[in-house]
């Protein structure tokens, strides 16, 4: 998890600005490396279709009222989540996982590190236990050999790597270590003097286990993991990291931090830590490691030390952050390559200790509510529109027909929701199912009520979501709603409007692509985290 402590920024030198002029010159000396560099060709050589950059998510557990390992599952395959992280290898959460084609990172807690580093059969086992029992049918793509050991619990140092070693030859004996890699996230604070980033260099203390560390990493085409936290960097040094540049705000180029040995021109503060791991592997002379941030966030809550730990702020870190992995821009040293993030984290955990910011990091509440709605624009099938605030109330996934039924018929009944197009013979009747005609019911009720809060609960059997439920001819009442016109949000299967999540219209013809023509008009292609509208009861 998290470590408080952060690398310090030298005394006036990420104050260090060069001039408006020096731009042209930074273009010819900043000495980027082009996409032929060991790394970009390391990355390239092993890179697939599914390895575009990516946001995935943590998911702590210290949740109370958390809802089911089913319903979680169909949450994130709602949000478009495709990536998370586990801290630990939960057996329920992972078989809930099969066949949802979301790749998982599990995780081996710190207090089991000291028995599989001793013994090579108590590997062995773990794997069989986590991993075997599971692949392929859930998507295990990596295993996280602890948590900040060498920071937080610098007595297991010696048997870090030997622990990593013995579950890979696990891996290799069950051939599947070239599908899932093995590496340790770390806290930032192992690396010293991250400003400028050309100058950082890892805790020499520590290079008689980085060394070995990097060694595997390089050998097996694993990642270094880090933690990296900007909010940490601007709260220890305030006065000294402007706010701006902690959140991906647009900044003037008078205000960009400057490397004075390479002369690249930092925006924001976590692509100058991300490269400051890049300088510190390369000072022990490795250069084809690729770096995965596996944490990184901004609380929205806060006690009175904490004044910048706010909803805002929170949104605006997380926001922009999702942006600039999904354009793909790198960082200055290495453009051609964009690092893999996983925001810390899903949920708020209540049940964590004090501060309160412990217990704030999440994007939702443990209900599946939200705790703010984040606003990004133009970054596809993970996102959804964030400018008309149309959101639709579904049936939540994995909530058995009985319930359902019984919601149905308090929608249709004492609620009043208009359910004459789920009739026999009527556009929404099919799919003739529980499930399908209670999403209709829901949406006609939770529209007709204006979408106030508690109008889309149905005792947690429903769930809002901005993706339209539209299928075939069955337009809902949302949809709707949406159109001055009146008519459906339709589209075909491919080109820029399937990004919006839509699902193709069998009436075809062309009704169906002046309708998708329209969508486009009325939504300018502006997409969004697909988060739903707070639900209380």
């Amino acid at each position: 998890m998290k470590e408080r402590a952060v690398p310090c920024f030298g005394n006036g030198e990420l104050g260090m600005v060069v001039p408006v002029f020096l731009a042209a010159v930074f273009l010819l000396c900043s000495g980027i490396p082009a996409g032929s560099s060991p790394l970009a060709v390391q990355i390239k050589r092993t890179r697939g279709p599914r390895d575009e950059p990516f946001v995935g998510l943590n998911i702590g557990t210290e949740v109370s009222n958390l809802v089911s390992p089913e319903a979680l599952v169909s949450f994130l395959q709602v949000q478009k989540i495709a990536h998370v992280r586990l801290y630990d290898a939960n057996p329920d959460i992972l078989t809930a996982l099969a066949r949802s084609k979301i790749r998982v990172i599990i995780s081996v807690p710190n207090n089991q590190i000291l028995a599989i580093g001793s013994s090579n059969a108590t590997a062995v086992a773990w794997i069989s236990r986590n991993v075997l029992a599971y692949y392929p049918k859930t998507l295990i793509t990596g295993i996280a050999v602890g948590d900040e050991v060498l920071t937080t619990v610098p007595s297991y140092a010696p048997i870090l790597v030997p622990a990593i070693e013995f579950l890979y030859s696990a891996l290799v004996a069950a051939n599947l270590h070239n599908e899932i890699k093995i590496s340790t996230p770390h806290a930032a604070s192992l690396i010293l003097d991250t400003f400028p980033p050309s100058q950082a260099f890892f805790n020499q203390s520590l290079s008689s286990v980085i060394v070995p560390l990097l060694r595997f990493l390089s050998r097996t085409g694993s990642p270094l993991m880090m933690n990296l936290y900007p909010y940490y960097v601007f709260m220890e040094n305030k006065g000294v990291v402007p706010l701006a540049n902690s959140l991906f705000r647009p900044i003037a180029p008078s205000k960009e931090m400057v490397d004075p040995n390479t002369l690249l021109h930092y925006t924001n503060v976590l692509d100058a830590m991300i490269d400051a791991a890049y300088y510190s592997m390369k000072n022990f002379n490795f250069t084809d490691v690729k770096v995965l941030v596996t944490e990184t966030g901004w609380p929205s809550k806060g006690d009175s030390k904490e004044p910048y730990a706010t909803i805002d702020y929170a949104d605006t870190y997380n926001s922009n952050l999702i942006k600039h992995v999904l354009d793909k821009s790198g960082t200055p040293l290495h453009p051609e390559l964009t690092s893999n993030v996983y925001i810390y984290e899903l949920f708020n955990e209540d049940l964590r200790s004090p501060p309160v910011s412990e217990a704030s990091w999440g994007l939702f509440n443990g209900d599946l509510t939200p705790a703010y709605l984040l606003h990004v624009s133009d970054t596809g099938g993970f996102l959804a529109n964030d400018t008309t605030n149309q959101t639709y109330c579904i049936a939540m996934g994995g909530v058995d027909s009985k319930t359902l039924q019984s919601a149905l018929d308090w929608a249709c009944g004492p609620g009043q929701a208009n359910c004459t197009e789920i009739q026999p013979g009527e556009n929404c009747f099919k799919p003739n199912n529980v499930k399908s005609h209670a999403s209709y019911a829901f949406d006609s009720y939770y529209q007709k009520e204006g979408k106030v809060a508690g109008s889309c609960d149905f005792k947690g059997a429903a769930m809002i979501t901005t993706t339209d439920p539209i299928h075939g001819d069955c337009i809902f009442p949302g949809s709707k709603e949406s159109n001055n016109t009146g008519q459906a949000n339709s589209t075909d299967s491919s080109g820029a409007a399937n990004k919006l999540g839509l699902i193709t219209s069998r009436s075809g013809g062309i009704g169906a692509l002046v309708r998708a023509f329209q969508l486009l008009l009325a939504t300018r292609f502006s997409l969004f985290f697909s988060i739903p509208m707070l639900m209380p009861r």
